[in-house]
């Protein structure tokens, strides 16, 4: 009896390769369009010669939508059409082609206020309007006023009571109330209060303190700037959309706080 010609050139060890390759394959394949449940298909602002708007999924195309149960116990699904972002970019992009379109990667020339429309650095992601939340479902976070065994360290300056001076050197304010994150030993956010009366948040991170003159330096925006600043809805929590709003307009100042910023270095 003939043996089989094939199998005297396969061992164990071929086969085995193969098929490390065949899984591997597959799981970038798996990857790939797993990846793509949020944020595609891409919209490319531009229109082809029909009119129609041009999208792009690229390969693999976006996956059907799954359920998602939340530590909460609600649901979402992705990918999901109706959670698409459509908010109106308040900018025009500079170099425009009548027949296709604004060319791709064209810059935005913003045709409002960039700082509260959502332009350039001051884009956020429209995150849900509920606040983050500990495992016990409270808020997380939350003013230090509110919380038992919360306080300043005895070495490090205490911003409470510190005039708050924007990128000009004006006072805008004071520092009235720290917001800490009760899931790590840091504060958050600073509550100010302006001239006017009005309270404004100041994310730690854009803050810089003058313990010696109590004062607290905001690099980011000017002093007549703080009252733009987006507000919250409450006096003890902060939600994810709210947070996003807040960074994103005092990060849009680095950029757009005053006309200098906005031109090139040369």
């Amino acid at each position: 009896m003939e043996s089989n010609v094939f199998l005297e050139y396969l061992d164990t060890a071929q086969i085995a390769l193969y098929g490390f390759w065949v899984f591997f394959a597959g799981l970038i394949w798996y990857l790939q369009r797993e990846g793509k449940r949020e944020g595609y298909p891409l919209d490319t602002h531009r229109v082809d010669r029909h009119g129609d708007p041009i999208t792009v999924e690229g390969l693999p195309g976006i996956p059907s939508p799954k359920t998602f149960k939340l530590a909460d116990g609600s649901t979402v699904a992705a990918p999901d059409p109706a959670r698409a972002d459509r908010r109106p970019i308040a900018a025009r992009q500079v170099g425009f082609d009548d027949r296709y379109g604004p060319d791709v990667g064209a810059p935005l020339e913003p045709t409002g206020d960039p700082m509260l429309d959502a332009i350039g650095p001051s884009a956020y992601a429209a995150r849900a309007n509920q606040p983050e939340r500990m495992v016990d479902g409270s808020p997380m976070i939350v003013p230090m006023s509110s919380v038992s065994g919360w306080g300043v360290e005895s070495r490090d300056p205490d911003p409470r009571g510190m005039s708050v001076c924007g990128l000009d050197g004006a006072a805008a304010g004071k520092v009235i109330e720290l917001w800490v994150d009760k899931a790590e030993p840091q504060i958050r956010y600073l509550q100010v209060e302006l001239s006017g009366g009005r309270h404004v948040m100041l994310p730690s991170g854009f803050v810089r303190y003058d313990a010696s003159n109590r004062k607290v330096k905001v690099a980011s925006i000017t002093a007549a700037q703080f009252a733009g600043v987006p507000g919250i809805a409450s006096n003890q929590q902060i939600t994810k959309l709210e947070e996003d709003r807040i960074c994103a307009y005092y990060a849009g100042g680095h950029l757009f706080a005053t006309p200098s910023r906005s031109e090139s270095l040369i």
